[in-house]
């Protein structure tokens, strides 16, 4: 009995060592190696593991439980997903990182490799998993997960297949993280911000459509490229619907202060002879022609992301043009989600500037309204 009390006391001082025991090939813990030991004729040889080498390299002051002062999940690992993560990582945003897709191998996969780069990058904590139960107590939670539209199919039968997926996963976004913020980024995205909206019962300030952010920046982007300046220095708005009936506000257009409108009284009409309406044309056919090129838009929204996270993580109160409820503005009575300059501050949109508009671009956006409402009376929660 002395024998095994010895072995015993050992087994116990080796455990509080983290060492490992060595049994017919087989490394067990200590408490595994216990059956093992009075079971038969044995032998063992401890063996020392990365602890031990912990132990000898440093010494401990106090235990400590990591304490998350801001955590982002994304919903879709996907080429936008994806491209999402590495702006957010890159900036520096958040304490941790939290990925959602159904596709578990691919998952792990980018997680690895995301991680094989923290040398570079102050990287966060990572976390994945098909599971939601990942993405608890998350300050922001992006969704850039949903169905695609197949060949043939109607927008109104993809935006109700989106519902049936959006149903479950905004359910169980609600129940691990009740006090997120939502930043909606699947297509198409003013009517799933609205079925978001409808499903999470959240306040509206937290709800948020990535909307026409993109589009401004590629609006700025392709002014900028026409007269040789960067697109930092231009000035000006799309606002509306993401997709072909988003509004071009020309009005408002100005470098340095300078509204363009004041040089050239026919820009962005059919009548001005420099053609400057063909920037907003190509804002609206760019997302066609990069998906055409290598199948997929990514990069340019994954920043565009970025930028928004940042403005609701650092409460920076910067203003966006992005996708909320617009009802009783601009004569627009229905529960429509369209982009209009919001700023956005830590408890997610915190105001509306009421942008001044002409009577013509206040048309356009009620008849962008009208485009999203004729989809969204039909659909079925």
């Amino acid at each position: 009995m002395s024998c095994a009390a010895a072995v015993l006391r050992a087994i116990q001082r080796a455990s509080t060592a983290g060492m490992s025991f060595w049994i017919s090939g087989k490394a067990l813990r200590p408490r595994q190696a216990v059956h093992v030991l009075f079971s038969g004729p044995w032998t063992f040889t401890p063996v020392s593991k990365m602890a031990t080498v912990k132990c000898e390299l440093m010494k401990n002051f106090t235990s400590e439980k990591p304490v998350c002062h801001s955590k982002v999940s994304i919903i879709g690992a996907g080429s936008v997903g994806m491209a999402c993560a590495i702006s957010i990582l890159l900036k520096g945003l958040t304490d941790e990182l939290a990925l959602v897709d159904l596709s578990e191998d691919k998952l792990k996969g980018e997680v690895m490799d995301l991680q094989h780069g923290s040398l570079f990058v102050k990287m966060p904590n990572i976390i994945c998993s098909k599971d939601y139960h990942v993405t608890a107590n998350s300050n922001l939670v992006i969704i850039t997960a949903g169905a695609r539209q197949e060949k043939g199919e109607t927008r109104l039968n993809l935006v109700q297949r989106n519902v049936a997926i959006f149903k479950l996963m905004i359910t169980t976004i609600v129940q691990y993280s009740p006090h997120c913020k939502l930043i909606v980024v699947s297509n198409p995205v003013d009517i799933l911000t609205y079925v978001s909206w409808k499903l999470s019962a959240f306040p509206k300030n937290r709800v948020i459509g990535s909307g026409c952010n993109l589009d401004t920046a590629r609006f700025r982007f392709l002014i900028g490229q026409k007269l040789g300046i960067h697109s930092e220095s231009c000035h000006g708005w799309v606002l509306g619907e993401h997709g072909d009936s988003s509004v071009p506000v020309w009005s408002g257009v100005n470098i340095a202060g300078v509204p363009l409108k004041d040089l050239n009284s026919a820009i962005g009409t059919g009548k001005d002879p420099e053609q400057w309406e063909n920037v907003h044309k190509e804002v609206i056919t760019s997302a066609y022609e990069i998906i055409k090129r290598k199948g997929y838009t990514s990069w340019a929204i994954g920043l565009s992301v970025a930028d928004l996270t940042e403005s609701i993580l650092k409460n920076l109160r910067r203003t966006h043009p992005v996708s909320t409820i617009i009802k009783g503005l601009y004569g627009i009575e229905k529960e429509v989600f369209l982009s209009v300059p919001c700023v956005l501050g830590e408890n997610g949109i915190t105001d509306l500037i009421k942008i001044k508009l002409t009577p013509e671009e206040e048309a356009h956006l009620k008849k962008s309204a009208e485009t999203l409402w004729e989809i969204q009376k039909e659909l079925k929660f």
